[in-house]
């Protein structure tokens, strides 16, 4: 788990001191060791900063034996000892014991192919001399970061954003992708930045000097058909297969030559890691929990109590008001993202808090309600299941002749295309309600100006627009398709973004959720097996239940939310709201009325239960762009 810059300038040489500089920028994500490489022409380098995580841990770039190519690797390429051996057996040699160097001798091979074979939460940049070609690939689910851009003729590529900023590259607002993010619409492309793109989870990014920028994906979550017969398997044989396969899944990344402890909430999906870690495990293993100082947030309790049971070792990191305000601004710039949440900043005080207790790998427990379609938006899905006669089709073609309901037209000021969609998908009427008075609240704040930019700008059909629905959405389990949205837009965007809050404190977090494996396996069952006996999650549940009572594996699922921290009264961090709103910074933004924005905060005093749960994110979303701002100097 490292750091990674790289750049490629076809026509010049660059200079070496601004790779330098990018490099350095990430010295929070590899503070053990830091190198870079330049191509003997000058056209071309990578760097690297280093955290050890093993004792075969080596400086990079790594070259291949005839020097031809070089590879600078972010992340952990699992099953990696018998994909060595292999390629020993072929010929290859090798000069350090990294996995990541099993990725530089595969792509010697195969190209492109490579990702086929690798098995991980990774981003990698490799250097081909002979092809003169730069080549970039990201996991399949987007765990690990990888930004680039193209300026005066130059390809820069880095881990973070904030990199490519040191390296000279202009840094300013793209105030499109800032609109999209305001109204949760999450491109995998772009970034909070002007002309800084993400390469997207699963993609392979290729250049050459003699060809011309290659996009491509080398592979998608592919859920069956929902028509698609499963094979007729007893309750005990899918759990077997549920439970063997994760099982491998937390064993691939319970391995390193450091102590891997676990991110600890009172849920089950962390619980059921932790649980598989312990059983592994001679000593104890050491859980990391967050502690909110308002009870109907708080799950520290329930984490104690699974602690106890398994006999893990148990640090509880409180987070206070005062401590949230304090460091919102740090999380702000570390994520490099709009918060809606203080769990953000929740996240960043944990992992400061594993690196103090001399901890830099700990597991995770995202990916499961995607997995095991866990997440409540998803219930009244699982409930229509995955058949659709004539009589429901008809209904639902009905519903195209019929006016709006109260919520879908105030969706339907925003976007046409989802007030209409919404009438298909079987959402909770809380969503539809929630989802209007948020938008409505939330384009009150606007600059006039920058408002009619996108007057006719609808950002969740452009959204839908990007994503596979013919290949992967249409056909599929109303629920499983919910859950693709989600994955490809929200999910890789702004959870596992969490990525950048870790790595400011050089964690490396694990998530054996997210083994492809796993997923494909698991991705095939009926979304009915996974709900059954009134409990989401089913099948993982009876999994838990074979490591812990009863009552933890199937306690009700709360996600890990922090308490609405702009709306207490007297709070620092309601103050540190105020202050920001009234602020010249905020003054000076394009993209929102100070006037109008300091009303809605005034609002919140006598917010009705409705409003509550939307202005919080509003308020925390205003208050994080602020910080961007001008801790980035755009």
């Amino acid at each position: 788990m490292c750091g990674i810059t790289a750049v490629f300038s076809p026509n010049r040489p660059f200079e070496t001191d601004r790779l330098r500089a990018a490099t350095n920028q990430l010295s929070h994500r590899g503070p053990d060791g830091q190198l870079i490489w330049v191509a003997p022409d000058g056209c071309a380098g990578l760097g690297h900063t280093r955290l050890d995580i093993t004792t075969a841990a080596t400086p990079q770039p790594i070259p291949s034996e005839d020097g031809k190519l070089h590879i600078v690797a972010n992340g952990e390429f699992y099953d990696h000892v018998r994909l060595r051996h292999e390629l020993m057996a072929r010929g290859h040699q090798f000069c350090t014991q990294t996995d990541s160097e099993i990725a530089l001798h595969l792509y010697e091979e195969q190209g492109a192919d490579c990702l086929q074979h690798l098995r991980g939460e990774f981003a990698f940049v490799i250097w081909d001399a002979t092809r003169q070609t730069l080549f970039a690939a990201r996991d399949r689910f987007g765990i690990k970061p990888l930004f680039y851009s193209w300026h005066d003729g130059q390809l820069w590529l880095a881990s973070e954003a904030k990199a490519l900023f040191a390296a000279g590259l202009p840094a300013a607002w793209d105030e499109l992708a800032v609109y999209q993010r305001l109204f949760g619409c999450y491109h995998n492309e772009r970034s909070l930045f002007a002309n800084v793109q993400q390469l997207p989870p699963a993609h392979t990014l290729q250049f050459g000097r003699n060809q011309p920028q290659k996009l491509t994906r080398y592979w998608d979550v592919n859920f069956p058909l929902a028509k698609q017969p499963y094979p007729a398997l007893s309750e005990r044989e899918l759990v077997d297969l549920v439970h063997d396969q994760l099982l491998e899944a937390v064993t691939l990344r319970t391995q390193a030559h450091v102590p891997v402890g676990c991110l600890l909430s009172g849920g089950l999906d962390s619980s059921t890691a932790l649980a598989m870690a312990c059983a592994q495990s001679d000593q104890p293993v050491a859980a990391f929990t967050i502690a909110f100082d308002e009870a109907q947030h708080d799950e520290s309790s329930k984490a104690r109590t699974t602690a106890d049971y398994l006999g893990a070792t148990l640090h509880v990191i409180h987070a206070d008001d005062n401590t949230l305000a304090d460091h919102f601004a740090d999380a702000a710039y570390s994520g490099e993202m709009l918060q809606v949440n203080a769990h953000g900043v929740a996240r960043w005080l944990l992992s400061r808090a594993i690196k103090e207790a001399g901890y830099r790998t700990v597991l995770a427990g995202e990916g499961a309600d995607e997995l095991f379609a866990g997440y409540w938006f998803v219930s009244a899905a699982l409930q229509a299941g995955g058949k659709r006669n004539l009589g429901s089709l008809l209904g639902q073609v009905g519903k195209l002749f019929k006016g709006y309901g109260s919520a879908e037209s105030q969706i339907a000021q925003t976007s046409p295309a989802v007030a209409r969609l919404m009438q298909f998908l079987p959402l909770p009427d809380r969503f539809r309600d929630s989802t209007a008075h948020a938008l409505g609240l939330l384009q009150n704040t606007f600059d006039p100006q920058f408002a009619a930019q996108f007057s006719n700008y609808d950002p969740y059909w452009k959204l839908l627009r990007t994503m596979r629905w013919r290949s992967q959405i249409l056909r599929r389990e109303p629920a499983k398709q919910l859950i693709y949205l989600w994955l490809t837009s929200i999910f890789a965007n702004y959870h596992l973004a969490g990525d950048r809050l870790d790595m400011a404190h050089a964690v490396e977090v694990r998530l054996p959720f997210l083994d492809h494996h796993l997923f494909g396996a698991v991705g095939q069952i009926p979304t009915r097996l996974h709900t059954q006996e009134g409990h989401q999650k089913y099948l993982l549940r009876r999994v838990a239940e074979r490591y812990l009572p009863h009552e933890i594996a199937f306690r009700p699922k709360r996600p890990f939310y922090a308490p609405p921290i702009t709306l207490r009264p007297n709070s620092r961090i309601r103050q540190l709201t105020a202050d920001t709103l009234h602020s010249q910074t905020m003054a000076t933004l394009p993209f929102f009325d100070q006037q109008a924005a300091i009303a809605l905060f005034e609002r919140s005093d006598n917010a009705t239960s409705l409003e509550r749960g939307v202005l919080d994110p509003i308020l925390l979303m205003l208050v994080s762009i602020c910080h961007i701002h001008e801790q980035f100097g755009l």
